[in-house]
């Protein structure tokens, strides 16, 4: 996750994009004119130089040392006899990064949200009819859509948002994954041949996750989200379950992760905190909006978390929040900033900021403190 990171977005009118920055990743410093770091081993003397005069000259931007890295890697799997499958698999995947990267970028300032679900949902469906009221009231709230482009949930998705407010990631599947007709030959429909490519575009590029009923993608999709914000790999955003009114899909997994999961210790009691569980569009909706009604997004700044938010809080409300979470802490307090710290680089200058050496680990407390300071402040 980058940083844009995950103004005036998440909860309101559309406006410049957080840092969506990994929890566990800082964003990266710009690198103009910067040599690379050489290889612990170079085999070939002069290999780094050459490499960084090559960059210089042809592809000069701001970060010429990670282009430099990227070329240096390149050179290196050479050295390393790669076969040509494994040589096919980093080509292909680079590419469709590159293109999924160009093809988002135009809307990085859009706050957007992506909807998992069955392929196999007929239009008439309640779940059906309930993703697509989902995807037709966060539309109106100033947001996107991403969706897989095939049918089912995600065609439900674009049927509601509408083709001008989508995304497609499709995927070539032997079956069952035919583009739908309202994104098929978008310019924001982006084609993958890896899981592995389309699922890293799926959460980089998303300020909020709502899973609908689904099969064994749904499920691994929802997964291996919550995976990544229970282990700050990825920024931690709203990630809602939603059912067809009166549904029990969402509950029964809720049971069995209860029953199985939690019961048997191999997840903590404060990360069931890190999903919503609905079976109405509008509370939803809702949930996602009030997630950013006053947290605006989070990065590390060298050995601290920094939280950005919408509004500063009064000195009664930094005490109570201290005394209600010091256990996320591995030393010191939350104390409050009125100004980016140094190396924010001046990102957000208007935002409050509260600091904590956050221990890294207490992600279901840290979403419960998220979630606290949206209702209080």
């Amino acid at each position: 996750m980058r940083s844009k990171t995950h103004g005036n977005l998440r909860g309101g009118p559309p406006g410049p994009a957080p840092d969506r920055t990994g929890a566990g990743t800082p964003a990266s410093p710009a690198g103009a004119g910067r040599p690379a770091t050489p290889a612990p081993s170079d085999p070939q003397p002069g290999l780094t130089q050459a490499i960084r005069e090559f960059v210089e000259k042809n592809a000069p931007c701001s970060n010429e040392d990670l282009i430099a890295q990227m070329v240096h890697t390149v050179c290196r799997l050479a050295e390393d006899d790669a076969s040509r499958g494994e040589l096919k698999i980093l080509t292909r995947a680079l590419k469709e990064l590159r293109n999924a990267f160009r093809t988002f970028r135009p809307y990085s300032d859009v706050p957007k949200v992506s909807i998992f679900g069955s392929a196999r949902t007929p239009e008439d469906h309640p779940q059906y009819l309930e993703a697509k009221k989902f995807a037709e009231l966060i539309q109106r709230k100033g947001w996107m859509v991403i969706t897989g482009a095939g049918d089912g949930i995600m065609r439900a998705g674009h049927h509601g948002a509408t083709r001008k407010s989508s995304f497609g990631v499709s995927i070539a599947l032997p079956f069952e994954q035919a583009t739908n007709t309202i994104i098929a030959g978008d310019e924001k429909l982006v084609h993958f041949k890896y899981f592995f490519t389309r699922k890293l575009i799926f959460v980089k590029e998303a300020n909020a996750i709502a899973l609908f009923p689904g099969g064994f993608g749904t499920q691994d999709e929802g997964f291996e989200a919550l995976t990544l914000v229970q282990t700050g790999k990825a920024a931690m955003v709203p990630i809602v379950l939603c059912d067809e009114p009166g549904g029990t899909y969402w509950q029964h997994w809720r049971t069995y992760v209860k029953a199985e999961l939690l019961g048997n210790g191999m997840i903590c009691p404060e990360d069931m905190n890190l999903f919503y569980l609905t079976d109405r569009a509008e509370q939803a909706v809702e949930h996602i909006q009030i997630f950013y009604r006053v947290y605006h997004s989070a990065r590390y700044v060298r050995k601290v978390m920094v939280l950005r938010l919408r509004k500063a809080l009064t000195e009664e409300l930094l005490e109570r929040v201290n005394a209600e979470f010091s256990d996320i802490l591995t030393q010191g307090r939350i104390e409050q900033r009125t100004r980016p710290l140094r190396d924010e680089r001046g990102a957000y200058p208007d935002l409050a900021r509260l600091v904590l050496h956050f221990d890294r680990k207490s992600l279901g407390r840290l979403r419960r403190m998220i979630d606290f300071l949206n209702t209080a402040a």
